[in-house]
């Protein structure tokens, strides 16, 4: 049978579902994931951790929410392998509905005090599952938006994924902050960290609705047509382009800046052991507003990389929160807390973004389509899960009594800014390839002048095929 290379044209209207449907998606499991965050800090060590011990319970809970990083690699393997293997509308349907259901089986879970040992054994099995379920989410929304995309703008439909990724860390703060602030401490301990669990079906159904609507891609269905479904995507990835996924792991350990800010300098900055002394209340407005800079930037970050390539803003991004890392921890050392407010907004909220708006599209770029989910699942979950280790270590690189922390913490944040920089640099461009080329290390990309004016067309909508083969035809019309 000869193959067909032409994907067939696809309507502006399914670029725009796509983007909402990964939108929608990625803020629910992010929405889900980090709502565990706050109440594994605010609530679990008395609920389900109970101890004569505080410091024990907080370090019990605490431990529960990062065994959700454990889980990743192994979702990463069995969905990267569902979506390549089955589709990506159906691995995302499937991500959604665990996570959700997951998120409000913790809303409903009984306490120590009612059910013994068995409610942080429960409440560790239901993290290990959301942890299992956000594995596919990334690779499986941004592979669903690529492929859907009009030419030329790749970059830009699939940045909102990682737009939604913020926007649900955003709708996880303004739902449990305010219940933790304004509602009695013994009714928001009895049951009123249970309310933003439960509603999480209310997003679920929202993500549902939409991502019913949204068709397989074109290129996934060819494949599966013509019979080039891989048995196994998972052997045939490491197989073909296991230095491609050395490279997503290693860009992914970029991760470090948003942990540095929220997670290693808050320790830094708020517990009394390390002398700094900030208003832990005060300090809680970090997040948030690297997230709101972060839910601006993004579409316009994936915009720029469909102009000038992916490469530039991932480097110009990785290397300047890298530097900023150190005048930001510094700025706490000296007990600035504003100075620290400012450059921990610059350094996660605005450079950050360089390099997570333009991953969403760099990643799958780097892998064929029979093997794309699992492809980029592997690699950027590896390097999640690896970066979510990396504060412990850095408290044990500079506990508290230590000298020049902001030095030391700087330099190791900068280095592995440095690693994922190289990996960046030595990763092929990929914003004019086709997206049959996709994956192909001697792929020609379309000419400068071409890919201008066709991206020109996309935007006016004017030419609506995701992957433009026959560019005379494209160029006359």
């Amino acid at each position: 049978m000869t193959r067909n290379t032409q994907v067939q044209p696809h309507g502006k209207r399914q670029s725009k579902i796509a983007a909402a449907s990964g939108w929608i998606g990625s803020a629910l499991e992010y929405y889900d994931f980090f709502i565990y965050a706050t109440a594994a800090s605010l609530v679990f060590p008395q609920l389900f951790f109970p101890s004569d011990n505080p410091t024990a319970a907080i370090i019990a809970s605490l431990a529960s929410f990062g065994v959700g990083y454990i889980a990743r690699p192994v979702g990463a393997v069995v969905l990267g392998h569902w979506g390549d293997r089955y589709g990506r509308k159906t691995v995302l349907i499937l991500c959604m509905f665990v996570m959700g259901l997951s998120t409000m089986a913790v809303g409903a879970l009984p306490t120590y005090k009612q059910i013994g040992i068995w409610a942080p054994v429960l409440l560790v099995i239901l993290r290990l599952i959301q942890g299992f379920a956000v594995a596919g989410e990334l690779s499986g929304a941004s592979s669903m938006i690529l492929e859907h995309a009009p030419f030329g703008r790749r970059g830009y439909f699939a940045s909102f994924t990682l737009q939604g990724v913020q926007a649900g860390q955003l709708m996880a703060a303004a739902v449990f902050l305010p219940l933790a602030h304004f509602m009695p401490k013994d009714q928001f301990t009895s049951w009123g960290w249970r309310i933003p669990f439960l509603l999480s079906i209310v997003v679920m159904i929202v993500a549902y609705i939409i991502r019913r609507e949204v068709d397989e891609t074109p290129a996934f269905a060819e494949e599966r047509a013509h019979g080039e479904v891989p048995a196994s995507p998972v052997v045939e990835v490491f197989r073909q382009s296991w230095d491609d996924i050395v490279r997503v792991v290693c860009m992914a350990l970029t991760a470090v800046i948003a942990l540095v800010a929220a997670v290693f300098g808050a320790a830094y900055a708020v517990q009394p052991a390390y002398g700094i002394g900030f208003p832990s209340g005060v300090y809680l407005w970090i997040p948030v507003l690297g997230n709101i800079c972060a839910v601006i930037l993004i579409p316009y970050v994936g915009n720029l990389s469909d102009r000038i390539g992916r490469r530039p803003p991932v480097l110009v991004g990785t290397l300047s929160a890298g530097l900023l890392s150190f005048v930001y921890l510094y700025a706490i050392s000296i007990h600035n807390l504003w100075l620290a407010m400012v450059l921990s907004v610059l350094m996660w909220g605005i450079a950050y973004q360089g390099f997570n708006g333009v991953f969403p599209s760099l990643f799958p770029e780097l892998f064929h389509t029979r093997v794309r989910v699992s492809g980029m699942a592997i690699g950027q979950n590896v390097g999640t899960t690896l970066s979510a280790l990396l504060p412990a270590f850095f408290v044990a690189v500079a506990p508290p009594g230590s000298a020049h922390i902001p030095l030391k913490i700087g330099a190791l944040t900068f280095g592995i800014c440095v690693v994922a920089a190289i990996a960046a640099f030595t990763t092929r461009e990929t914003y004019r390839v086709r997206l049959h080329d996709l994956g192909d290390r001697n792929a020609v990309p379309v000419p400068k002048g071409d890919y201008d004016r066709l991206r020109a067309g996309a935007m006016r909508g004017t030419t609506g095929t995701a992957d433009p083969q026959d560019l005379t035809n494209q160029l006359r019309s």
